[in-house]
């Protein structure tokens, strides 16, 4: 279907504003503070000024070797390729190498205008101020992506719902017809989720953290722990009592997977249940010691996985 997306919108409106700045001022090949428009709206405002940067010391740099070059061996096409040998490695050395393209077309001005002046100077620099300029305040603006965060969060979180129950169904009954398709779908909607909270992170530049970032990278951690405890769980194959107090324990948890942190809440209700098993007469057979010794693991999984969320300090409602 087709689409005209935000970023492309900002490049129509830069590049058209770009242009007509430097054609009303008089600057000669106006258009070139067009592409340096172009090539400076990044996806984030962080990438933008990065990419800006780089271009903007690639360019003086350029000027600068033009200068020295084309003055002193000559206007000749091999003075250009003379240039560049040492051109490129040297904008390389000052980390501005997204500026190489942006740079050589400011040098192939100041070659086809067979002189270096103080207004031919003046007037690329002016270009290179314009487009860069005008790229850096179109991408002040980015669309908020907190709703579509807080969209991923909840779809987790039911993912997260669903593993579990499948994990209570199996304890209960013994079955399970579960095809796993959760667990797909919880690294594909991480993926995703971690990409779009990233990208917020670098579009506010006063801030170094997102807590939805934050708040995935915590449920990644916590999807780590529960594809150990399927297996776990699946080796379970002994009916005893400690399996249902299990079952009733992940059943709790499952039903209250949300952003805040109750997590101390079920860490102290998790200690009492080990406290409970310790208490209960020790197993009489070979079977219902290792039943009983694989629900010890799974505790021991369950409470790494909460001291994760405890950890957290939530998201704001």
């Amino acid at each position: 279907m087709f689409k005209i997306g935000y970023r492309t919108l900002k490049t129509a409106i830069g590049t058209t504003i770009s242009i007509s700045i430097a054609k009303l001022i008089g600057l000669d090949s106006f258009a070139s503070a067009g592409i340096l428009t172009i090539l400076c709206i990044k996806v984030t405002r962080k990438k933008s000024l990065e990419s800006s940067w780089e271009r903007f010391i690639a360019c003086v740099v350029g000027i600068l070797f033009s200068s020295v070059f084309f003055e002193g061996i000559g206007y000749h096409p091999l003075t250009i390729g003379l240039l560049l040998l040492f051109f490129i490695p040297t904008v390389v050395a000052v980390k501005a190498k997204d500026g190489i393209v942006t740079s050589t077309v400011i040098i192939l001005h100041i070659f086809s205008a067979g002189k270096v002046t103080f207004d031919l100077i003046v007037n690329e620099l002016g270009l290179i101020i314009i487009g860069i300029g005008v790229a850096l305040l179109i991408n002040l603006y980015m669309p908020s992506v907190d709703k579509q965060l807080r969209a991923y969060q909840q779809e987790l979180e039911s993912l997260f719902g669903n593993i579990l129950n499948e994990m209570v169904h199996y304890l209960r009954t013994g079955e399970s017809i579960w095809d796993g398709r959760e667990i797909t779908a919880v690294e594909n909607l991480l993926n995703k989720a971690k990409r779009i909270a990233f990208r917020d992170v670098e579009n506010n530049l006063m801030r170094d953290e997102n807590l939805y970032y934050t708040y995935f990278e915590m449920r990644e951690k916590q999807f780590e722990i529960l594809q150990r405890m399927l297996p776990t769980i699946t080796s379970i194959t002994q009916s005893v009592e400690q399996r249902s107090m299990v079952a009733d324990f992940i059943l709790e948890v499952s039903q209250s997977i949300h952003p805040g942190n109750t997590a101390s809440v079920f860490l102290k209700k998790l200690e009492e249940m080990r406290k409970v098993f310790r208490e209960m007469p020790l197993p009489k057979t070979r079977e219902e010691f290792e039943t009983r010794a694989a629900l010890l693991q799974f505790i021991k999984e369950m409470e790494e996985y909460l001291i994760i969320k405890r950890l957290f300090k939530g998201l704001p409602t």
